[in-house]
């Protein structure tokens, strides 16, 4: 399943409007803030159609997935936008996981939970609020703006600290980033890994800077952002992936996917790429494949990608990041 879907659910009284573009989404809220509501609305509509009093409008079917049966019935589904209560047991299940890396079909959970077997984005987890008499839904991290380098803050901060989701390739070129201008760099080995490795740095004097895979960091966000909301010397950069910002900064020679970039939605199927997060490391490796001296691989970083024009060129692509002593 590819593109952005428009869903509109409403009845007499409430109405949610709201766009899908990934496999996996995120409601989350305190209970009574509306995500049950809305998938009650769907399940009641699959069931009784316009005598439910709901009406629902999307280019895909809209369908409800709970306890009884779910496996089976999650494998007969196809091309769908399938919405999940955060009661159902299954969620939290490996079988559940697995499922969902190869399905053909987009996923609405409503969860206060975290995931952790599920790589979906920081950009995709939404709460909701009441507008007039409508509800709506709103990305929750208002803090974490939406894709294309943005971070945490909303001026320049100069890290003396930067730790890194990644251990191979990522590791690597901003360990180089770093040391050109005096700042350590290290590596947290893993998403799980940031926030222990955050508290054991809280001796650093200046600025933390946590450099993480947007597109699958979504499970570790709040416990994150809570951190953050505390500590004014901890800053999160969320790009999509280490990938997508070498794709973006536009270095590298005969390799220009900006059509891409622009909508990456329209190009990547869900149950081919879990995460985004994979597809950019496969675009950027398909890309440069022929191409000795740029030929990506994601635990060895080529020499080419420490030369001081591409360093540069990242540099000024992380604009509220400043790197100068």
């Amino acid at each position: 399943m590819k593109g952005k879907h428009r869903v509109i659910i409403e009845t007499r009284k409430v109405k949610y409007d709201f766009w899908i573009k990934r496999n996996i989404t995120i409601l989350t809220g305190d209970s009574g803030s509306g995500k049950t509501v809305l998938i009650d609305f769907i399940r009641e509509y699959r069931r009784y159609g316009s005598d439910s009093g709901v009406s629902v409008i999307c280019d895909c079917d809209c369908r409800t997935l709970d306890n009884e049966d779910w496996e089976r019935r999650l494998q007969e589904i196809e091309g769908s936008i399938i919405f999940i209560d955060e009661g159902n047991r299954f969620l939290y299940s490996k079988r559940f996981a697995e499922l969902v890396r190869k399905s053909d079909n987009y996923f609405v959970i409503a969860t206060r939970e975290k995931l952790p077997m599920l790589p979906y984005s920081v950009n995709e987890i939404y709460g909701f609020r009441k507008s007039g008499k409508f509800h709506e839904a709103k990305q929750t991290y208002n803090e974490i703006y939406h894709l294309y380098g943005e971070i945490s803050v909303q001026e320049g901060v100069a890290p003396r600290l930067v730790i890194t989701e990644d251990s191979n390739s990522g590791y690597e070129f901003f360990t180089g980033l770093s040391s050109q201008r005096n700042i350590t760099c290290i590596s947290a080995n893993g998403k799980s890994n940031i926030m222990n490795v955050l508290r054991r740095n809280e001796t650093v004097r200046g600025t933390r800077l946590i450099i993480v895979d947007g597109a699958a960091f979504g499970s570790e966000m709040k416990e994150v952002s809570e951190y953050l909301a505390v500590r004014s010397d901890a800053v999160l950069y969320a790009p999509e992936s280490f990938e997508w910002i070498l794709l973006s900064a536009n270095v590298i020679p005969d390799v220009n996917v900006s059509a891409v970039l622009s909508h990456p939605e329209a190009y990547i199927d869900s149950k081919e790429y879990v995460s985004w997060e994979r597809f950019f490391t496969k675009l950027l490796m398909d890309k440069t494949r022929e191409n000795s001296v740029w030929g990506y691989s994601k635990k060895k970083l080529p020499q080419a990608y420490l030369s001081p024009k591409v360093l540069s060129a990242v540099r000024k692509f992380m604009k509220l990041i400043v790197w100068d002593e």
